[in-house]
């Protein structure tokens, strides 16, 4: 991904959540970072809810005990401008690791990445420890496995209405529960 701006900053986050909404099926998934007087309203899609999950487990296993152990102290301190909300879904995310301050900087993009305006669409970026890395990880992947169980054969999901697996050639209905 090419360099861009990010429109809103917002440091150091005091704390970034993971959460769904709705049935499964019908869900709706967002991640809620709060940083200073900022929030920011990340709407994305469950599989990249997972993907970030994933992502972030497995760079904070590599980084190690004793990484992940050491205070992290991101750089810039959390917003200290007046109060305020953004709210958008997010087309492109970035994610980088700063071993001097031991802490993961996230940078989320509205536009779409071959849109030459994309500078004017909404981003925010801010800073995460390890330790917030950690339990966002977990917290993406309780979130994402509370969903529709996989079909054993296809792995698509399976409604509460039951599945006709395309690999069964639609001649096995399978249900959940």
């Amino acid at each position: 991904m090419a360099e861009r701006a990010v429109r809103y900053n917002l440091g150091a986050a005091q704390s970034v959540v993971a959460e769904a909404f709705g049935q499964p099926g019908r869900r709706t998934f967002r991640l809620v970072a709060e940083a200073g007087r900022a929030q920011s309203f990340i709407w994305l899609e469950k599989e990249q809810l997972l993907q970030l999950g994933v992502y972030l487990k497995q760079a904070v296993e590599q980084i190690g005990e004793v990484a992940g152990r050491a205070s992290g102290s991101p750089s810039e301190a959390p917003w200290a401008g007046e109060a305020m909300e953004q709210d958008f879904r997010v087309r492109a995310m970035q994610l980088q690791y700063d071993r001097e301050a031991n802490c993961f900087l996230l940078q989320a993009f509205e536009g779409d990445e071959d849109d030459p305006d994309a500078g004017a669409q909404t981003s925010v970026s801010f800073w995460m420890t390890i330790a917030q890395c950690s339990a966002l990880a977990e917290e993406a992947l309780r979130i994402c496995a509370s969903g529709r169980p996989p079909c054993f054969l296809c792995g698509l999901p399976i409604d509460p209405r039951g599945h006709k697996c395309v690999r069964a050639n639609g001649h096995a209905i399978f249900e959940t529960g």
